[in-house]
């Protein structure tokens, strides 16, 4: 399965990114099937080529949640946004006056 990747390139701490097709599976560094553009998170400039972009994606490639999203804000895709870092869901703990109240009605009942 074909999918639209960020390839990461550059030196450390200097990450900037190509757009790439490969194999959904391959390794992150390994061989691509098309260039597509680039994206440079530091500076936030980017450019994608959107004819090739949409044809990739007609052929059945599919972009991963970062790149879709990066599609989208380039205006390749007209859709929504995909939440790629969701954020952990809160456990709620007792309050001590919560706890303090329970302990009193198991007393009253008993």
């Amino acid at each position: 399965m074909l999918a639209i990747k960020l390839k990461r390139v550059g030196k450390k701490h200097q990450a900037s990114f190509r757009v790439v097709v490969m194999e959904k599976r391959s390794k992150l560094q390994g061989r691509f099937i098309e260039d597509l553009g680039w994206w440079d998170p530091r500076a936030d400039k980017g450019s994608v080529n959107p004819e090739r972009a949409k044809y990739w994606i007609s052929v059945g490639a599919h972009p991963t949640p970062s790149m879709h999203n990066l599609l989208v804000k380039t205006g390749v895709l007209n859709t929504k946004k995909i939440p790629v870092h969701k954020a952990p869901k809160k456990i709620e703990k007792p309050s001590a006056e919560a706890a303090v109240g329970a302990k009193t009605e198991a007393a009253a009942t008993s």
